[in-house]
């Protein structure tokens, strides 16, 4: 559905987002209650209140009280992998920029799988600092292999350089790890993606980082609107390019870093996000960012719940689900040419 417009022909969009926000919002609450509720066995609405409460007096109470830090970690995640996708889509102008197409998760994952292997590391607080310094020397690493040459930092050449950079470090990862019986099945069932292990212990850890992460990303809503004008226009309006994209990229590290520590590398939650919060609410970053990150949420809850539902009495990890969900819508967003440049 697209906005309505005005006598000169510009999108209205100010009705339609007051419409669209509070749906959004219904619809990630009720996927919450669904998550808790929905699994190998369906909880009833007796046991679903006592279990929210923190009783484990029966079964189902038990079961609500597992789920609880899942359906949390899987919104927290899901929200840390949409906001820095709509960061990173902002920073480089480029529609197909995300965490996992730039390499970045990847670079997460071999940082806290050479911690791991080489280092013995097996703290939660340890694996988080890895990851996020993974991903910013991965960044930099892939802007300066995208930078090289005429023109700089390409869309097009940055995307060429994050995907080479992704298939390298996951050949990495995987001649780190097979080598290695005593950690291989725990790396690879991390590496798939998933939000089953979920304790209270770990979101505890994790999340002042993405807090910190939102936050920084957040505050530069508005730094990304300059720098979607152009560079040369962005410095004549008194932007400081550089800094405005370092501080960006700041929080888009931090918040996919620690997403990936806890849960592995997540793909496909940051590149079609984006695309459908930019359809509904525009491109403007300070509607962009913030339902991003609801809509990331939903998104990874929706597929963790589809993935206890399809697979009973086991269930997918939500790694492969968001695959099968993300590679179909955006396939159809591409298909309807509504995308439109950043």
């Amino acid at each position: 559905m697209m906005a309505t417009a005005d006598r000169t022909g510009r999108p209205v969009r100010g009705s339609w987002r007051m419409t669209a926000l509070p749906a959004m919002i219904a619809a990630t609450v009720v996927l919450c209650l669904s998550s808790v509720a929905v699994g190998t066995r369906t909880i009833g609405l007796a046991d679903l209140l006592a279990g929210m409460q923190g009783a484990t007096d029966s079964i189902g109470q038990a079961a609500v009280a597992a789920r609880v830090p899942r359906t949390l970690l899987a919104a927290l995640a899901g929200s840390a992998l949409g906001l820095s996708g709509a960061i990173m889509q902002g920073v480089t102008r480029n529609p197909l920029a995300d965490p996992g197409i730039l390499g970045i998760n990847n670079g997460a994952a071999l940082a806290v799988v050479i911690g791991i292997a080489w280092f013995q590391i097996g703290t939660a607080s340890t694996y988080i600092w890895l990851a996020i310094l993974g991903a910013g020397l991965t960044a930099v690493f892939v802007y300066a292999i995208g930078s090289v040459g005429r023109g700089g930092a390409t869309p097009l050449k940055l995307a060429l350089a994050g995907a080479a950079t992704s298939v390298a470090f996951s050949s990495l990862t995987l001649a780190i790890v097979l080598p290695r019986n005593d950690i291989a099945g725990g790396v690879r069932s991390w590496q798939i993606g998933g939000v089953g292990g979920a304790t209270w212990d770990r979101i505890e850890l994790v999340l002042p980082v993405l807090l910190i992460g939102a936050a920084i990303a957040m505050m530069s809503a508005r730094k990304l609107n300059l720098l979607a004008l152009g560079d040369d226009l962005a410095a004549g309006l008194g932007e400081k390019v550089a800094f405005a994209r370092g501080m960006a990229s700041l929080g888009a590290i931090m918040l996919c870093g620690a997403a990936t520590a806890i849960c592995g590398p997540i793909g496909f939650v940051g590149l079609v996000v984006p695309h459908l919060c930019r359809l509904l609410f525009g491109v403007d970053h300070r509607w962009l960012l913030p339902c991003s990150a609801l809509a990331g949420a939903a998104l990874l809850i929706l597929s963790d719940v589809i993935g206890r539902l399809i697979a009973r009495p086991s269930e997918l990890d939500v790694g492969i689900v968001t695959a099968f969900v993300g590679a179909p819508f955006f396939i159809w967003i591409v298909r309807r040419q509504r995308v439109r440049d950043l």
